[in-house]
Formats: C-alpha cells, sequence, structure tokens
C-alpha cells in the first residue's frame, strides 16, 4: 500500500497556495493631488530679487512683521511674520522662516551659505503644502530669481 501523506500534503500546499495572496494592489500612502489650487496663478513665472532684501530679512528679529518687496519694480510683495531663525557653524549658515500673512498657508525659507573661499549662495523656497505651486530661488547668471515651479517638480510625497 502506497503511503498517501505526502501526495497528499503537496495537494493542499499548492491549494493553499492558489487561495492565499502574496501582494495586496493598494493606492500608495500619499498619491499625488494634480487638482491642488494655484497659490500664485496671478503672478509672473520669474521674479527678480534683490540680495540687499534678503540679506535685510536674514538680520530680522523673530516675531518680527516684515514686509518684503523683492524689487522696487515688482509688483509681488510678502508679508508676514518670522517665526524661526537659525545661525550654524560660526554664521557660515543663516536661514529664515516666514509665514506669510498674504499668502494662505505659504512659508518663505531663505538661507544664506559663506563657503570656504568667502562666496556666498543663497538658496530659498516659497512653499505651501496646500497649494500646486512654489517659487524657488536661483542664480540665473548672476542674478538671483524666483522660478515658478509646480509642486509636484520638487516634492515627492
Amino acid at each position: 500500500m502506497k503511503n498517501l501523506r505526502t501526495p497528499l500534503l503537496c495537494l493542499f500546499a499548492m491549494l493553499f497556495s492558489l487561495c492565499s495572496f502574496a501582494q495586496n494592489e493598494k493606492d500608495p500612502i500619499n498619491e499625488q493631488d494634480l487638482n491642488k489650487p494655484k497659490l500664485f496663478s496671478n503672478l509672473p513665472d520669474r521674479i527678480p530679487v534683490s540680495i540687499e532684501k534678503i540679506n535685510d530679512l536674514l538680520n530680522a528679529p523673530v516675531g518680527n512683521s516684515t514686509s518684503l518687496k523683492v524689487t522696487e519694480s515688482s509688483s509681488f510683495q510678502f508679508d508676514g511674520e518670522v517665526v524661526s531663525k537659525a545661525t550654524k557653524y560660526d554664521n557660515r549658515i543663516q536661514s529664515v522662516v516666514i509665514r506669510s500673512t498674504n499668502f494662505n498657508g505659504a512659508r518663505f525659507t531663505i538661507s544664506r551659505i559663506t563657503k570656504e573661499d568667502g562666496t556666498i549662495s543663497y538658496t530659498g523656497r516659497i512653499i505651501s503644502f496646500q497649494h500646486g505651486d512654489l517659487y524657488e530661488l536661483q542664480n540665473l547668471g548672476g542674478q538671483f530669481t524666483l522660478v515658478k515651479k509646480n509642486f509636484y517638480d520638487l516634492v515627492n510625497e
């Protein structure tokens, strides 16, 4: 008489594997919401920035209300309150965060970095996580400019 235990165990394992699911096809935790409203839709794609104004902003104390008009010729004005300020590595990196009062939910973060050779670079963004657009500070041919971008070009949720 043959031993039926091994073939039955194999048959049971095959049936069990056919009925079980190894992977569930669920949506990612955070899908990109391409229908987010645009916060800066009525503003130009590029806004030149005066470095003197940015330096004044970096020196503002925490809690100070500020009104930043990036250049005298531009109609773009960013009003807000300085909510955070940081200085690191013997003043080689200085950063400030401003919470906007005229652009709902937006934050303007800007940093000044002094390199070993004495050159200074700036980075910054105006971003709101509830909206689909943002501005990023870029150096275009020696002129610092706020360049409009899509939220999901920069942020990957």
